[in-house]
């Protein structure tokens, strides 16, 4: 049977399903990587897999263990709806259970979850469940809760205590004036549960996008590109993510890393949350030293003593 949305506040969680499914954020940044075969290169468990583009002999990081984009939609009901804010308490009487979860708490109100893929318009609606568990909110009108959380979301994963990623600089901690330096950038997916407007909120974010700040005024990004670690020996090869500098000094370098999220209230399914949060690593030193190549005509066995012996 096609279960169809008839109220205002399921129609906007119906839209908001549809967030993950808009195209990724397009930089115009000619760093994001083509698509990448060729034979592995490095083997890193923190990192990843580094391949070398075929033709260019670039190293490109393919990232384990992101979460993909979620290819299905919610769409949320309350049972025993008899009107647009009414419920009928013997119906509810009759489902699944939602025990306070405190003394001087209430029971729960059930909610019916819905679940379909997001790229079909108008699809047949499938059970969603929660390890066969109700899912269940607290209020006394339950009804309205759902779109409160799903606007509140947008502010709570800019204030969430989200841990930044961090840069690594091959070589370090000095490099060379004019050489390539390798900076890549390390970020987790991390998880958080809150409490909102009464409700038990597990967010879980994940890093998307990066911007380095080279430290000489130079930056890079926003870029999905999260670069990765050379062999030592090869040290001074080009990256996506590397840098010349061109002048010698100090010079602080840090990644900011953007993230999206999703959040699931009280065990429901995981609904995407507009907007992002970011963090900003702690700035690392780069020492920029020049070389200087001289010629000597001296024999070093004939005169141990001579310049540059």
């Amino acid at each position: 049977m096609r279960k169809r949305c008839k109220s205002l506040w399921v129609t906007a969680l119906v839209l908001a399903g549809a967030f993950l499914a808009a195209p990724a954020h397009s930089t115009g940044d000619p760093s994001v990587p083509p698509p990448v075969s060729g034979g592995l290169a490095h083997d890193t468990a923190t990192i990843g897999l580094i391949v070398v583009v075929p033709g260019t002999g670039e190293y490109v990081s393919l990232t384990p263990g992101l979460r993909p984009p979620d290819p299905n939609q919610y769409m949320a009901d309350m049972p025993c709806r008899v009107e647009e804010d009414k419920l009928d308490p013997k119906c509810l009487a009759a489902q699944k259970d939602c025990p306070p979860r405190s003394a001087d708490d209430k029971p729960g109100v059930p909610v019916i979850w819905k679940t379909a893929p997001k790229a079909i318009d108008d699809p047949e609606w499938t059970d969603w469940s929660a390890n066969g568990k109700p899912t269940c909110l607290y209020d006394a009108r339950a009804q309205d809760l759902l779109p409160l959380i799903a606007e509140r979301m947008e502010k709570e994963i800019k204030s969430l205590p989200i841990k930044a990623g961090t840069a690594t600089l091959q070589p370090a901690p000095h490099t060379l004036r004019g050489a390539e330096t390798n900076i890549y950038a390390e970020a987790a997916e991390q998880g958080f549960d809150i409490v909102l407007l009464g409700q038990k909120i597990h967010v879980t974010v994940t890093p998307v996008e990066y911007t380095y700040n080279y430290g000489d005024g130079s930056t890079l990004g926003p870029t999905p590109v999260s670069g990765g670690p050379l062999p030592e020996d090869e040290w001074g090869t080009k990256t996506r993510t590397s840098h010349v500098y061109t002048a010698t000094g100090n010079y602080p370098v840090s990644v900011t890393t953007s993230f999206t999220g999703t959040y699931s209230v009280n065990g429901g399914p995981p609904l995407p949350i507009t907007g992002r949060g970011s963090a900003t690593s702690a700035p690392q030193t780069i020492q920029v030293w020049r070389s200087i190549t001289k010629n000597y005509a001296d024999n070093c066995i004939q005169n141990p003593h001579g310049e540059g012996c």
